[in-house]
């Protein structure tokens, strides 16, 4: 499980050819458009925040853009492989068989065109990181130092509750 501990520091994105690397960020997709625009936005902030110049947000299910649509979009614009990352948590079913399956079917077209599907986020020791400064964040709020965070803004979860 080396790749799933991998630091960026360990990383070197120069030993790439980046130029010709096609990334999709694939998460479940929701009916509620609202989850769906988040991956979008973060798919966004990441190519604007890394050295890969191709990158697509793609859903398993549910919304577009699906992965084929992603697939094709990356290779139209120049991939000559592509990592497909699951925006997942644990290696569950949809990443042991169905991201699978729908990128080789998706990547048929393309022969020439090789393809990985990356561990999901899982283990990754910067989740520690993540979830301790969801709980501070929302500490914080709950104390009223903080807004809402960007999830909850407007949904009234964020606030302590009692059992009825």
């Amino acid at each position: 499980m080396k790749c799933m501990n991998q630091t960026p520091t360990e990383l070197n994105p120069n030993d790439h050819d980046l130029a010709h690397t096609g990334i999709i960020i694939v998460d479940h997709g929701s009916r509620r458009e609202a989850s769906n625009k988040m991956l979008e936005a973060f798919v966004e902030a990441f190519a604007e925040e890394t050295e890969y110049s191709i990158v697509e947000p793609a859903h398993m299910e549910l919304a577009e853009p699906s992965i084929e649509t992603a697939f094709d979009k990356c290779i139209a614009r120049g991939a000559k492989k592509v990592l497909v990352c699951p925006y997942f948590l644990l290696p569950g079913k949809h990443w042991h068989q169905d991201i699978p399956d729908l990128t080789k079917a998706a990547a048929k077209k393309y022969p020439d065109v090789s393809f990985v599907v990356t561990a999901p986020i899982g283990l990754h020791p910067m989740m520690r990181d993540v979830i301790s400064s969801r709980i501070e964040h929302c500490l914080s709020h709950i104390e009223g130092a903080a807004d809402e965070c960007e999830s909850c803004k407007g949904t009234g979860r964020c606030k302590l509750q009692k059992p009825e």
